[in-house]
């Protein structure tokens, strides 16, 4: 009997061409933390426009994929049909594992028993755990009640400060934000902690090294010492109260399972920046939010269906999980050939959003697209992930983000600074900084 064909190999030309445009820029704007610097370059260099058009090369070439990358140590499957997203997605973890070999490697400098690194046996625990703390399958978590103060606080006080600054910048926004984040997730107690968040990033920042560099264990252990002591005091309205209510086991370790919480929480607020920097640059959508939050109740727990859809459209202009990454767990076939066990798959996600031949409002502001019903046939679209892996927080960091603009709009004048940051009805930029976002409010 014939053996069965492997997918299609990359030649070496290509292997190299996917890295350059793809895989080494990814790497160097920080996977775990983002670089500033080299993500402000790669915008100039619309990094991410060009990445696109090298992976539409490739599926040019050797069709609907998976194609093999063969380096020294590890062979990658870049993905290449949407029809293929959904089935690894769906098949996650197994035969997709999402305990991938370089998520766990760079993960564990800071989380080494969270659950997206967790084998079968221990995520099959620690997955309700994170789904019920975070209320995952609702909208509208059932303590937001408690939580909307909190966030409309924040959101005051940065509307004042704007106000008397004459702007708003990614940094004034930023500490705003991480108060927020720090009292929902943790209490009041931990408003002004800055120093738990400031060690978590030092250990994303050396996570985004995976392997390469060693672990800090003394950084890693007085961050948990500190957050540890947060998740003790349980404050009543805060997700560390219901830490504490939730059913654990030994295999649990519920504070292992926060910092991803914290993690999750910088790109959310890149996206909501993000998502405000499209308002503004598309004033009829604006108007449209404004007039949509006319006459609400802002303090009220409710969904805010135009600014989710504007978070959403953030989110699939600019993903900030741009590559989703899975493990087979064992041999699998494709239409054509077999993919084997213990390969790492690739799905860059920017080539599914922002695929201009097949979605016509790729490079564009398109909010709407999120108030229609599709399936996932004609639907490639996946900023928190999809299947039984899709991100549990997707509804807490959306009813957190547009609780957060909602004051900002309803509050303040907004104007990009320089005005033609984004240019309404040109093609949007494949790569979009937010930290040299300046918006005035005269």
């Amino acid at each position: 009997m014939t053996p069965a064909a492997s997918v299609p190999k990359a030649t070496l030309a290509d292997t190299m061409a996917l890295a350059t445009d793809v895989l080494i820029p990814f790497a160097a704007r920080g996977p775990i933390a983002r670089r500033p610097r080299i993500t402000t370059l790669s915008e100039r260099m619309d990094a991410d426009r060009r990445a696109v058009r090298r992976m539409q090369r490739v599926r040019d070439r050797y069709g609907p994929g998976p194609v093999l990358l063969k380096f020294p140590r590890r062979d990658l499957a870049m993905v290449l049909a949407s029809q293929h997203v959904h089935r690894i997605l769906n098949g996650s973890p197994d035969p997709f594992a999402t305990a991938n070999l370089e998520k766990r490697q760079a993960l564990s400098h800071f989380q080494p028993h969270g659950v997206l690194i967790s084998e079968p046996a221990e995520r099959a625990d620690r997955r309700p755990f994170n789904e019920e703390v975070l209320d995952n399958p609702n909208p509208i978590h059932h303590m937001a009640a408690d939580f909307i103060p909190k966030i409309r606080q924040e959101a005051d006080v940065l509307v004042r400060h704007a106000r008397n600054a004459g702007r708003l910048t990614w940094d004034d926004f930023i500490v705003a934000w991480w108060r927020t984040v720090r009292r929902v997730y943790l209490g009041d107690g931990a408003r002004d902690d800055h120093a738990l968040t400031d060690m978590l990033t030092e250990l994303r920042h050396d996570a985004n090294f995976s392997y390469l560099k060693p672990k800090r264990k003394g950084l890693n252990e007085r961050f948990l010492r500190q957050l540890q002591g947060h998740l003790d005091r349980a404050e009543p309205g805060s997700l560390a109260a219901l830490i504490a209510q939730a059913p654990t086991t030994h295999v649990t370790k519920p504070a292992q399972q926060v910092p991803q919480w914290l993690f999750a929480s910088d790109p959310a607020g890149i996206a909501a920046i993000r998502a405000l920097a499209l308002l503004v640059a598309h004033p009829e959508q604006l108007e449209r939010v404004r007039a949509d939050l006319d006459g609400r109740d802002l303090d009220t727990p409710q969904d805010l269906p135009l600014l989710r859809c504007a978070v959403l459209e953030s989110l699939r202009l600019w993903p900030t999980t741009p590559a989703i990454l899975r493990d087979t767990t064992t041999q699998t076939r494709w239409e054509t050939g077999i993919l084997p066990a213990a390969a790492g798959l690739v799905i860059f996600a920017p080539l599914f959003h922002r695929d201009d031949r097949t979605l016509p409002y790729a490079n564009s502001f398109a909010p709407d697209i999120w108030l229609e019903d599709r399936t996932d046939k004609d639907w490639p679209l996946v900023p928190f992930s999809g299947g039984p892996g899709m991100c549990p927080g997707r509804n807490l960091v959306l009813l957190t983000t547009t609780t957060m603009l909602a004051s900002l709009v309803a509050a303040l004048p907004l104007h990009l600074d320089p005005p033609d940051a984004l240019l309404e009805g040109e093609p949007l930029p494949g790569t979009y900084s937010p930290y040299n976002l300046v918006f005035s409010t005269s």
